[in-house]
Protein backbone atom coordinates (compact mmCIF):
# COMPACT_ATOMS: atom_id res chain seq x y z
CA UNK A 1 0.00 0.00 0.00
CA UNK A 2 2.74 2.08 0.92
CA UNK A 3 4.65 2.11 -2.32
CA UNK A 4 1.76 2.28 -4.13
CA UNK A 5 1.08 5.58 -2.35
CA UNK A 6 4.63 6.35 -3.49
CA UNK A 7 4.34 5.56 -7.34
CA UNK A 8 0.85 7.74 -7.35
CA UNK A 9 2.54 10.61 -5.86
CA UNK A 10 5.38 10.62 -8.15
CA UNK A 11 3.17 10.35 -11.20
CA UNK A 12 1.32 13.01 -9.64
CA UNK A 13 4.32 15.39 -9.16
CA UNK A 14 5.69 14.08 -12.44
CA UNK A 15 2.45 15.67 -14.12
CA UNK A 16 3.52 18.68 -12.55
CA UNK A 17 6.38 19.33 -13.80
CA UNK A 18 5.02 18.43 -17.13
CA UNK A 19 2.72 20.71 -17.24
CA UNK A 20 5.23 23.65 -15.98
CA UNK A 21 7.26 22.47 -18.32
CA UNK A 22 4.87 22.87 -20.92
CA UNK A 23 3.79 26.50 -19.78
CA UNK A 24 7.56 27.64 -20.18
CA UNK A 25 8.06 26.25 -22.98
CA UNK A 26 4.80 28.19 -24.77
CA UNK A 27 7.28 31.38 -23.61
CA UNK A 28 9.25 32.11 -26.58
CA UNK A 29 12.24 34.31 -26.76
CA UNK A 30 12.46 35.54 -30.33
CA UNK A 31 11.34 33.81 -33.52
CA UNK A 32 7.38 33.03 -34.55
CA UNK A 33 6.16 29.46 -33.85
CA UNK A 34 3.06 27.82 -34.37
CA UNK A 35 3.40 26.05 -30.64
CA UNK A 36 3.49 29.43 -29.24
CA UNK A 37 -0.17 29.55 -29.31
CA UNK A 38 -0.89 25.73 -27.97
CA UNK A 39 -2.23 27.16 -24.64
CA UNK A 40 -5.68 29.16 -26.67
CA UNK A 41 -8.57 27.61 -26.43
CA UNK A 42 -11.69 28.83 -28.73
CA UNK A 43 -14.96 28.68 -27.46
CA UNK A 44 -16.41 26.28 -30.18
CA UNK A 45 -19.88 25.15 -30.27
CA UNK A 46 -20.16 25.15 -26.49
CA UNK A 47 -16.70 23.70 -25.62
CA UNK A 48 -13.02 25.08 -25.24
CA UNK A 49 -11.45 23.71 -28.40
CA UNK A 50 -7.35 23.85 -29.03
CA UNK A 51 -6.75 26.64 -31.61
CA UNK A 52 -4.93 24.37 -33.96
CA UNK A 53 -8.01 22.05 -34.13
CA UNK A 54 -10.19 24.80 -36.08
CA UNK A 55 -7.54 26.04 -37.88
CA UNK A 56 -3.98 26.02 -39.87
CA UNK A 57 -1.20 28.14 -38.41
CA UNK A 58 1.45 28.96 -40.42
CA UNK A 59 5.12 30.64 -39.72
CA UNK A 60 4.69 33.79 -42.70
CA UNK A 61 7.79 35.16 -41.79
CA UNK A 62 10.50 35.72 -38.45
CA UNK A 63 7.94 37.60 -36.66
CA UNK A 64 4.79 36.63 -37.82
CA UNK A 65 2.34 34.05 -38.00
CA UNK A 66 -1.04 33.37 -39.65
CA UNK A 67 -3.98 31.58 -38.84
CA UNK A 68 -5.95 30.38 -41.52
CA UNK A 69 -9.62 29.47 -39.71
CA UNK A 70 -11.56 26.41 -41.30
CA UNK A 71 -14.65 27.78 -40.77
CA UNK A 72 -14.50 31.68 -41.31
CA UNK A 73 -17.23 32.69 -39.11
CA UNK A 74 -15.19 31.81 -36.63
CA UNK A 75 -12.69 34.60 -36.75
CA UNK A 76 -14.00 36.84 -33.96
CA UNK A 77 -13.72 34.10 -31.65
CA UNK A 78 -10.28 33.40 -32.84
CA UNK A 79 -9.10 36.74 -32.39
CA UNK A 80 -11.28 37.49 -29.04
CA UNK A 81 -9.09 34.21 -27.85
CA UNK A 82 -5.60 35.50 -28.64
CA UNK A 83 -6.25 38.99 -26.84
CA UNK A 84 -7.80 37.47 -23.77
CA UNK A 85 -4.50 34.90 -24.06
CA UNK A 86 -1.87 36.42 -21.79
CA UNK A 87 0.69 36.67 -24.40
CA UNK A 88 0.54 39.99 -25.23
CA UNK A 89 -0.62 39.34 -28.53
CA UNK A 90 -2.40 42.03 -31.14
CA UNK A 91 -4.21 40.06 -33.94
CA UNK A 92 -5.26 41.97 -36.83
CA UNK A 93 -7.99 40.11 -39.35
CA UNK A 94 -7.33 40.22 -42.57
CA UNK A 95 -9.95 38.80 -44.58
CA UNK A 96 -10.94 35.03 -43.21
CA UNK A 97 -7.16 34.77 -41.89
CA UNK A 98 -5.70 36.47 -38.51
CA UNK A 99 -1.98 37.79 -38.69
CA UNK A 100 -0.27 37.70 -35.51
CA UNK A 101 2.80 40.39 -35.14
CA UNK A 102 5.09 38.72 -32.71
CA UNK A 103 6.77 42.01 -30.79
CA UNK A 104 10.43 41.97 -30.39
CA UNK A 105 11.73 41.37 -26.78
CA UNK A 106 12.16 44.50 -25.51
CA UNK A 107 13.21 44.46 -21.77
CA UNK A 108 10.13 45.41 -20.41
CA UNK A 109 8.60 42.59 -22.24
CA UNK A 110 11.37 39.95 -20.67
CA UNK A 111 10.40 41.00 -17.56
CA UNK A 112 6.91 40.54 -17.89
CA UNK A 113 7.81 36.65 -18.79
CA UNK A 114 9.71 36.37 -16.44
CA UNK A 115 6.94 37.43 -14.18
CA UNK A 116 4.67 35.12 -15.91
CA UNK A 117 7.34 32.04 -15.38
CA UNK A 118 7.85 32.90 -11.89
CA UNK A 119 4.02 32.93 -11.40
CA UNK A 120 3.60 29.55 -13.05
CA UNK A 121 6.90 28.38 -11.01
CA UNK A 122 5.04 29.44 -7.84
CA UNK A 123 1.67 27.38 -9.07
CA UNK A 124 3.69 23.76 -9.83
CA UNK A 125 5.44 24.24 -6.36
CA UNK A 126 1.86 24.56 -5.11
CA UNK A 127 0.58 21.62 -6.98
CA UNK A 128 3.46 19.75 -5.53
CA UNK A 129 3.07 20.48 -2.06
CA UNK A 130 -0.43 19.48 -2.38
CA UNK A 131 0.52 15.76 -3.55
CA UNK A 132 2.62 16.16 -0.55
CA UNK A 133 -0.38 16.41 1.84
CA UNK A 134 -3.01 14.46 -0.08
CA UNK A 135 -0.28 11.52 0.51
CA UNK A 136 0.77 12.13 4.10
CA UNK A 137 -3.11 12.36 5.24
CA UNK A 138 -3.36 8.80 3.27
CA UNK A 139 -0.37 7.85 6.01
CA UNK A 140 -1.80 9.16 8.65
CA UNK A 141 -5.16 7.88 7.60
CA UNK A 142 -3.25 4.05 7.84
CA UNK A 143 -1.74 4.76 10.94
CA UNK A 144 -5.06 5.47 12.36
CA UNK A 145 -6.50 2.37 10.95
CA UNK A 146 -3.31 0.58 12.15
CA UNK A 147 -2.51 -0.34 8.70
CA UNK A 148 1.11 0.69 9.40
CA UNK A 149 2.97 1.07 12.88
CA UNK A 150 4.33 5.08 13.78
CA UNK A 151 7.92 4.43 12.72
CA UNK A 152 6.71 3.89 9.44
CA UNK A 153 3.95 6.47 9.45
CA UNK A 154 7.81 8.40 10.00
CA UNK A 155 10.09 7.09 7.40
CA UNK A 156 7.27 7.25 5.00
CA UNK A 157 6.64 11.33 5.71
CA UNK A 158 10.22 11.65 5.38
CA UNK A 159 10.26 9.76 2.08
CA UNK A 160 7.48 11.84 0.65
CA UNK A 161 9.39 15.05 1.53
CA UNK A 162 12.70 14.10 0.21
CA UNK A 163 10.59 13.53 -3.03
CA UNK A 164 9.01 16.90 -2.48
CA UNK A 165 12.12 18.49 -2.61
CA UNK A 166 13.70 16.91 -5.69
CA UNK A 167 10.63 18.05 -7.56
CA UNK A 168 11.00 21.21 -6.81
CA UNK A 169 14.32 21.55 -7.14
CA UNK A 170 13.69 20.38 -10.64
CA UNK A 171 10.94 23.48 -10.93
CA UNK A 172 13.56 26.05 -10.17
CA UNK A 173 15.99 24.55 -12.23
CA UNK A 174 13.14 25.06 -15.12
CA UNK A 175 12.89 28.53 -14.05
CA UNK A 176 16.22 29.61 -13.80
CA UNK A 177 17.47 27.99 -16.72
CA UNK A 178 14.45 29.83 -18.57
CA UNK A 179 15.35 33.10 -16.97
CA UNK A 180 18.78 32.77 -18.60
CA UNK A 181 17.81 32.17 -21.56
CA UNK A 182 14.99 35.07 -21.68
CA UNK A 183 17.61 37.61 -20.34
CA UNK A 184 20.21 36.82 -23.26
CA UNK A 185 20.52 39.79 -25.41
Amino acid sequence: MINQLYIKSQKKMEVCIKNFQIQVNNIRTGRASPELLNSIYVEYFGSKVPLHQISNIIVEDYHTLKINIFDSSNTSLVNKAILNSNLDLNPVVHGKDIIVPIPGLTEERRKNFIKIIKNNAENTRICIRNVRRDANEKIKVYLKTKVIGEDQEHSSQSKIQKMTDEYIKKVETILILKEKELMKF
